[in-house]
C-alpha cells in the first residue's frame, strides 16, 4: 500500500518519556477524530490538536508509493549512523495507515518504533513502544502499552477509570490553548493529588524545536 505523509523531520522528542531524545517524526495525514475541516472543529470529537494532519505538503512529506520508499527517506533525515535509531509514528492518527509492512521495513533497517495515538484503533502488535492519548468522548480500545499521556484538563474523562488500564508510564500533560496558565496548574495539581502520575511539558515549543 502507499502512505501519504504530511510531513517528515529530524528532531528531538519534545514531550513524554522520551522527550529529549533524537528521533525522526513521520506525521500522517488524516485522523479518525476530525476531518481536518475548519467547519467540522465544532462538532470534532477532539477539539484541541495542536498540529497540522492535512494534506500532504508539509517538509518531508508526500505520497510514498511503498513501505520500502518510506523507510528510505525515513534512513535518509536520520542520517549515516546506525545506532540509537528511533522513530516517531505520528499524526493525524497513524494507525489509519501503518501496516505489518512498513513496521517490519523499519525493523530491518534497526529503527525502535515509537507510535502516538489516539487509541481508538488497536496498535500493530510489532511496535515497540506505544502512547496512547485518550479523548474524551472517544471509544479507546487500546488500553494497554507503555506510556498514557491525557492532555489537560479534559472535560469527560474519566481518571479513575484510565488509573486501570494497562500502562506502565501514566503522564498528565497541560493542554495548549488560551487558558495556557490554568490548564499548566490544573495538571500540576493532578501529579500532586495522584502520584501515579508524572507532570509531561512540551518542551520543544519552549526550545523552538518542531
Amino acid at each position: 500500500m502507499s502512505y501519504a505523509v504530511k510531513e517528515l523531520f529530524l528532531t528531538l522528542q519534545g514531550e513524554g518519556f522520551h522527550a529529549g531524545r533524537r528521533a525522526v517524526f513521520v506525521r500522517f495525514a488524516g485522523c479518525n477524530l476530525w476531518s481536518g475541516r475548519e467547519q467540522d472543529r465544532a462538532t470534532a470529537v477532539c477539539r484541541f490538536c495542536d498540529t497540522d494532519f492535512v494534506g500532504i505538503d508539509g517538509d518531508g512529506g508526500g505520497r510514498f508509493a511503498d513501505a520500502a520508499a518510506l523507510v528510505d527517506a525515513v534512513a535518509s533525515a536520520w542520517g549515516p549512523s546506525r545506532p540509537s535509531r528511533f522513530v516517531v509514528l505520528t499524526g493525524g492518527e497513524p494507525m489509519l495507515q501503518i501496516d505489518d509492512a512498513l513496521v517490519g521495513a523499519l525493523h530491518a533497517a534497526e529503527f525502535q518504533i515509537a507510535i502516538e495515538t489516539n487509541g481508538t484503533i488497536a496498535v500493530n502488535p510489532g511496535i515497540d513502544w506505544v502512547c496512547v492519548s485518550p479523548k474524551a468522548g472517544s471509544a479507546v480500545v487500546q488500553r494497554s502499552g507503555d506510556e498514557l499521556k491525557l492532555v489537560w484538563p479534559q472535560a469527560g474523562s474519566d481518571i479513575a477509570e484510565i488509573e486501570r488500564w494497562d500502562f506502565r508510564h501514566f503522564l498528565i500533560q497541560p493542554m495548549d490553548d488560551i487558558a495556557a496558565e490554568e490548564n499548566r496548574a490544573a495538571a500540576v495539581a493532578l501529579a500532586m493529588a495522584r502520584p501515579g502520575w508524572r507532570l509531561s511539558l512540551q518542551t520543544h515549543k519552549l526550545l523552538g524545536l518542531r
